[in-house]
């Protein structure tokens, strides 16, 4: 990293001292004159028609300014892929059904929250009650409930990944094996619930202020979904306080706030409760995984066939990208002759599943891990081994996927073995304490456009001046994640410039380049990245122009940008500051401002993803034999994320994902009774705390992949994936009870251990 100057150091977020101190303004923290403060009314019922919806007295009480139901506004479906109409199954409020417990059905707007809330009790709901399915077995059984009339089998999606000759394939193993795994839901537990804020203009046009991490997206879909064009609304993303995937999508608190603060003239605020988050939110797919996996006696992988089922509640939400994805995170790490996925979605009555962090790979990487870790046993062969022998290697062709650009996954196995000291543990143990291994590969965003073809997946625009600063304006969303320092870091280093010079605007769609898809799938570093060098690069060619030309040099590529000069590498006194240089190509050009532009768009690779990260992960852990409680005491992680751009950042994200993994495998739940959500507060949600977390230690294998920037590709989002089955293969281990059934309790712990022993 010694040749760059910016790059592989660890630089401080932009926003860390706003937050600290309280000054980060976010959606709820907004106040504009006038401002009405909406509230939605919720359905008791997981399914049921509605006959009749009576608001007069709602109405009719002081203060409320608006009441809507369904039936007010546009008759228009929406959904997260607007090239897939047949996906598309939500309203802005329901309108002749509701699909389950929360389903929104009214909205109010008032002058306060109190009245609002008071609004809503007046409304009178007329409901004929429906059959309802909780569970996939239900929805997939005889007689079951239809839950949305065009899907008489309650399969809203199907994917599937086939390559080779599945039968001959199985019929050239020696062993076969098939196992069944249950995951279960959880919920994303963003500190900031969402929040809306809509201003309509004299013209009709509507502003919104929104928590999401696409406000592309949100600005498409709204627009579709109000009839309205699409530069007719404006979507403005704040700070964000954390969305882990749950905020990518168009909400219907947007759609209301918007048709609410057109028909009133007023700003409208829709602010949710974390009860609302807990009950209503979205959540990880719960799914069943059916994985058969056939090999030589040795342990080389022949034949893999999988089904997942995947529990989708009430709407489709990001449930046909999950489908499609899970499916490919079975095929991802190792190699096999034969693959066969079938992905089915599957409607319930019970709170839509969407998108939440690793998008499809915790379930799916629990399942590989875990069964890679039973074949293992059942041949006497050593895990890591096995997964040396079958693990992927750079230029490997995913068949029908894409093809590995950079993979060090072999690295990261020996690595995180020698420092964890894992086989001498697992030789040795001692009493209640266990070690395990999970391991991941993980997608740099997501080649497939299915949402817009006619831009690109990513642009940057660059405005230089002559004083030495410049300006970049990216759609890129920070989350939290901190692409709003990483883009500035990336843009500094192609200009020689220092951090303080680069003012970054982001995430506005009336002022930033009219592309990007947003902070989903790890795709920001490198698709923005490649956009913002890209950008720079033809920024560098006027500055270069001006210069050589003022100087009577002749070749432009011996110039260098550093240090905040542009110079001849061949003599370096022939050079002008970087602002003189402006200031020069600017005056070159009659005064016109000093402006390029950027894009990215992936190109070759395949159709999952331009370039794939890789780790590996060991977890040691303590089982109270007498509680069957488990304390994760330590976890060690070596991944190969490409070249490390932020070292402090990388860290960060691997502690965020290990925090995530550790909640999913061990404490969070939901308790549902008939469709409805139990436990609705963080007293009885079992989020684990900072203090939960176990001491961790992270290796960075660097590789160099072409596709990203400097080298870079993900770093953070496929860390969530291993960290379940490795500390699932750590207490199997300690105490001998296997995880097939996520979480793990310490019920299950205890009756596991005493089964063990049977």
């Amino acid at each position: 990293m010694d040749k760059y100057d910016i790059i592989g150091k660890s630089v401080p977020r932009n926003h860390t001292k706003d937050k600290a101190t309280g000054a980060a303004q976010y959606t709820d923290d907004i106040k504009l004159p006038g401002m009405l403060h909406g509230r939605i009314l919720r359905s008791p019922y997981a399914h049921a028609r509605i006959l009749n919806i009576d608001t007069s007295r709602a109405e009719a009480l002081a203060g409320v300014k608006c009441v809507i139901t369904g039936n007010d506004l546009p008759d228009i479906k929406f959904g997260n892929w607007r090239l897939f109409t047949e996906t598309q199954d939500e309203t802005g409020l329901a309108r002749d059904r509701v699909r389950f417990i929360g389903d929104e059905v009214a909205a109010v707007a008032a002058i306060d929250k109190d009245i609002a809330e008071e609004a809503l009790s007046l409304i009178r709901v007329e409901y004929e009650e429906l059959p309802a399915s909780f569970d996939i077995d239900t929805s997939l059984g005889k007689g079951a409930p239809i839950i949305h009339d065009p899907f008489k089998n309650n399969i809203s999606v199907v994917r599937k990944v086939a390559n080779g000759d599945l039968d001959k394939a199985f019929s050239e193993c020696d062993y076969i094996r098939e196992d069944v795994f249950n995951v279960h839901a959880i919920s994303a537990c963003y500190l900031e619930p969402c929040s809306s804020l809509a201003k309509c203009d004299p013209d009709g046009k509507i502003t919104l202020w929104t928590s999401t991490q696409t406000p592309y997206m949100v600005q498409c879909l709204l627009a579709s979904a109000l009839g309205m064009r699409e530069n007719d609304i404006r979507v403005i993303k704040p700070h964000v306080g954390g969305g882990f995937g749950a905020k990518m999508e168009l909400r219907k608190w947007d759609v209301c706030a918007a048709f609410m603060a057109k028909k009133t003239g007023k700003p409208v605020k829709f602010t949710l409760t974390r009860e609302e988050e807990l009950a209503t939110g979205r959540r990880r797919h719960p799914m069943r995984l059916f994985s058969k996996v056939g090999c030589k006696k040795d342990g080389t992988l022949v034949a893999k066939d999988l089904k997942i089922l995947l529990d989708g509640g009430a709407y489709n939400a990001m449930g046909p990208t999950a489908t499609f994805l899970c499916g490919n995170f079975g095929l991802m790490l190792y190699k096999y002759k034969s693959y066969r996925f079938l992905g089915q979605h599957v409607y319930t009555n019970n709170p839509p599943s969407s998108a939440i962090r690793g998008f499809g790979s915790p379930q799916s990487y629990f399942a590989t891990e875990t069964q890679m870790n039973l074949i293992a046993e059942d041949l006497g062969i050593d895990p890591i081994e096995i997964r040396r022998m079958n693990a992927v290697k750079t230029g490997d062709v995913i068949p029908e996927l894409s093809t590995i650009g950079s993979c060090a996954f072999s690295e990261c196995l020996d690595k995180v073995i020698e420092v964890s000291g894992y086989h001498e543990k697992r030789k040795n143990p001692k009493k209640g304490r266990g070690i395990g291994i999970g391991c991941y590969s993980f997608i740099s965003g997501g080649v497939f456009n299915w949402f817009n073809t006619q831009y690109p997946f990513s642009a940057a625009e660059i405005r230089a001046f002559a004083d030495g600063t410049v300006h970049l304006l990216t759609m890129a969303s920070d989350i939290g994640q901190g692409s709003d320092t990483i883009l500035p870091q990336i843009l500094a280093e192609e200009l020689g410039l220092k951090m303080e010079d680069i003012r970054i605007t982001s995430a506005d769609t009336a002022t930033t380049p009219q592309a990007d898809l947003g902070s989903w799938g790890s795709r920001v570093t490198l698709m923005a990245g490649n956009a913002v060098i890209d950008a720079a690069k033809k920024l560098k060619e006027i500055l270069f122009g001006a210069v050589t030309a003022h100087y009577n040099l002749n070749v432009i590529h011996e110039l260098e940008c550093k240090d905040g000069r542009i110079f001849s590498q061949v003599r370096p006194d022939k050079g002008l500051t970087f602002g003189q240089a402006v200031a020069l190509a600017q005056k070159f050009n009659r005064g016109v401002p000093i402006v390029t532009r950027g894009s990215y768009t992936p190109r070759g690779m395949g159709m999952v993803t331009p370039a794939f990260s890789f780790g590996a992960q060991v977890a040691e852990v303590e089982v109270d034999e007498k509680t069957g409680r488990v304390e994760v005491k330590k976890m060690w992680t070596a991944h190969d994320c490409g070249t490390v751009l932020n070292p402090v950042s990388v860290e960060g994200q691997l502690e965020g994902s290990i925090h995530m993994g550790l909640g999913y495998v061990l404490s969070e739940q939901f308790a549902m009774e008939k469709g409805k959500t139990l436990n609705t507060t963080f007293l009885d949600y079992k989020m684990p705390s900072a203090l939960d977390m176990p001491v961790s230690e992270s290796i960075c294998i660097e590789t160099y992949e072409k596709e990203g920037p400097y080298g870079a590709k993900e770093a953070g989002e496929g860390l969530v994936g291993p960290t379940a089955p490795a500390i699932a293969d750590a207490v199997y281990n300690a105490v001998g009870y296997r995880c097939m059934d996520m979480p793990i309790t310490p019920e299950k712990v205890l009756k596991g251990k005493k089964d063990s022993l049977n």
